[in-house]
């Protein structure tokens, strides 16, 4: 399959997300690359995954098609499936989102291979946590709350969703800045994932009230 020729990662960004376009301008140019590549393909799986228009059963199957698309050189492809999702949203960004995704994908297949790699692992984690929300939990619409059942579950569910990427942006940066050559990696790969699960922590504490309405309880049921 031939690929479309890739487009700048700034105006992919621009054109989805001015706030975190702006934001991203102050990262060194090394690693904003793969961090904004990798923050356009995790908000389209989050929109693919929150289209309640559409069946459970009908979001996995796009979600894992998402996976296929960026993680499989010759997966899934990304303008059919943009096409076929685009109509189901309302919100023009995300809508122009799902049709950058052919573009963004382009972008990374063009970067060096130990960022491509590092991207791929993060969506990999991330979408993971997503298949969580869709498979464990009941329907929106179906009137019952249920709850993760152990510790375990949350651990590896703030993992897949926030620590996955702590890693990643230790990884990104360990890789571009030379001036971190002095840093140990394993125990700043560590920090990361802590970090970002005390972020995810305290979405699920703020968010606790929304959730419990659409059927979600992360909090396990052995605490």
């Amino acid at each position: 399959m031939a690929h479309p020729p890739a487009v700048p990662l700034a105006r992919l960004l621009k054109s989805v997300s001015r706030s975190f376009y702006l934001s991203l301008r102050i990262l060194p140019r090394g690693p904003r690359e793969p961090v904004g590549l990798a923050y356009l393909f995790a908000r389209a799986a989050d929109t693919i995954a929150d289209t309640r228009v559409l069946p459970r059963a009908d979001r996995l199957l796009y979600l894992e098609a998402l996976r296929d698309t960026f993680l499989v050189d010759a997966g899934s492809d990304p303008a059919r499936l943009a096409s076929a999702l685009a109509p189901h949203q309302q919100n023009p960004a995300e809508r122009t989102l799902l049709l950058t995704l052919p573009a963004a994908l382009a972008a990374c297949r063009a970067l060096p291979s130990a960022d491509r790699a590092a991207v791929r692992r993060v969506l990999l984690a991330i979408t993971q946590g997503m298949r969580m929300d869709l498979t464990a939990f009941p329907g929106e619409e179906e009137g019952r709350v249920a709850a993760l059942e152990a510790r375990a579950d949350l651990d590896r569910y703030t993992y897949w969703v926030a620590g996955a990427a702590g890693e990643f942006w230790t990884d990104v940066h360990l890789a571009h800045r030379p001036a971190l050559a002095g840093w140990d990696g394993a125990t700043m790969r560590r920090r990361g994932v802590r970090f970002g699960r005390g972020l995810q922590m305290t979405n699920i504490l703020r968010d606790l009230p929304r959730d419990l309405r659409i059927g979600r309880c992360y909090l396990p049921r052995e605490d």
